[in-house]
């Protein structure tokens, strides 16, 4: 049995999209990160033979040049497909040995799950009621919708202001 590889979120995003490419090459990076962020996840990942450096068909793709000149991208392996749970068989269709990411499970009663369920009522969350919720200030508040909710988890969260309750922030069920 193969020990379970721990990634991260980035690096279970940028897998997930690499393996649902027909050429499972890892370019376009699709995850949102910042100046040699990508580098360093890509090398991670090299590292731990989830990606392998190919020769380079396109331009757009290439991820270095070798030492003879070869311009290199990189493509997905076999063990990316056992470290995100995707059962793969040789024989299938390519679209049959794709098989979607499962979300992050999220422990019950937490006070992610709990903003959650605030933000997804039909009237949404005043700043005011989530701090009054979880005793925290309010930049902690909007720290909260702003990176938890919206780039950790990806959630659109929209904002309004309503008269009498201020700023309310919603998550479209």
């Amino acid at each position: 049995m193969t020990p379970q590889i721990q990634l991260s979120e980035t690096q279970t995003t940028i897998l997930a999209a690499a393996c649902a490419r027909d050429d499972r090459l890892v370019f376009p990076v699709t995850a949102p990160l910042k100046g040699g962020a990508v580098g360093n996840v890509l090398k991670s990942l090299l590292k731990k033979g989830l990606i392998e450096e190919i020769a380079s068909q396109d331009d757009a793709t290439v991820w270095r040049v070798g030492e003879d000149g070869t311009p290199l991208t990189l493509r997905a392996t076999a063990t990316a497909d056992a470290a995100l749970g995707i059962e793969t068989d040789d024989d299938a269709e390519p679209e049959e040995a794709e098989a979607p990411v499962a979300p992050r499970r999220q422990r019950e009663g937490s006070k992610q799950e709990t903003l959650i369920a605030m933000l997804k009522r039909p009237e949404g969350a005043s700043i005011t009621e989530i701090t009054t919720e979880f005793g925290w200030l309010p930049h902690t508040a909007r720290s909260a919708i702003a990176g938890a909710m919206k780039k950790k988890l990806g959630l659109k969260v929209t904002s309004e202001k309503v008269e009498g309750r201020g700023r309310t922030y919603k998550i479209q069920a």
